[in-house]
């Protein structure tokens, strides 16, 4: 069984279409899947739009909530409560096709491995990506290498499967809400010794500004909180006791 989580804010606008294509791309493979949608305590009628999708597609789940807890805390939210041998989370504004997600599952099994996510950085994956976000995705990975010495070029790209017993173990352990959440979990995800491969991706960019919704102050606090994961993980060690 595949589980795919939906972190949704503010995407009202195209939130029903876009399940509607996640649930035709699952579907045209795999039989037995599910996807969570999860509404991150949206201002506008996210909620009410994927009510309207669970209500008409069996295998949509409505697990939204009032209150938004930033996208790790949907991520995180979304994979505790999945039932999937295999759990991922691709973004729902879909800059990233849901057509990947079948190579993924193929290249998770047929490589015995724990974790696949999308690499920007692979040397098969097509961009329509801004410049200055290639420069922050640069220096994000040299930070990362220095601090958790991870083999993965790109952490941040927003299609990711996970063994689903591995995700529901550490997606509790997580402390970290912002956009940090996809480098503390595959730093709890190496810790456990799990096998991480990565795979092309094909990105087409769909927001005006360089950097979209994200802004400098969330950046910044990108970069705080990936010492607070190596301080947390790496000196006081208060994921695992």
């Amino acid at each position: 069984m595949i589980s795919i989580v939906v972190p949704a804010y503010n995407e009202g606008e195209h939130i029903y279409g876009n399940l509607k294509i996640i649930d035709e791309a699952l579907k045209a493979f795999c039989s037995d899947y599910e996807i969570i949608a999860v509404n991150d305590g949206s201002k506008d009628n996210t909620g009410e739009e994927i009510a309207r999708a669970a209500a008409d597609f069996p295998a949509i789940k409505d697990f939204g909530y009032e209150t938004n807890r930033g996208k790790g805390g949907a991520v995180s939210w979304g994979a505790i409560n999945s039932k999937g041998d295999v759990v991922g989370f691709i973004d729902a504004d879909l800059d990233l096709s849901p057509d990947l997600i079948h190579g993924y599952v193929e290249a998770l099994v047929n490589n015995s491995a724990n974790v696949v996510i999308g690499s920007k950085m692979h040397k098969d994956s097509k961009l329509e990506y801004p410049f200055k976000r290639k420069v922050v995705s640069f220096c994000y990975f040299i930070m990362l290498k220095v601090l958790f010495g991870l083999k993965c070029h790109d952490t941040q790209t927003g299609l990711k499967l996970y063994d689903g017993d591995l995700i529901r173990e550490i997606a509790p352990l997580r402390k970290i809400e912002g956009y940090a959440f996809d480098i503390e979990l595959l730093a709890l995800a190496s810790k456990k010794k799990a096998k991480i491969i990565e795979m092309p991706v094909v990105l087409n960019y769909s927001r005006g500004e360089s950097f979209g919704r994200i802004k400098f102050k969330d950046v910044w606090k990108m970069f705080t909180d990936t010492w607070k994961i190596w301080w947390n993980l790496r000196i006081r060690k208060t994921y695992f006791k």
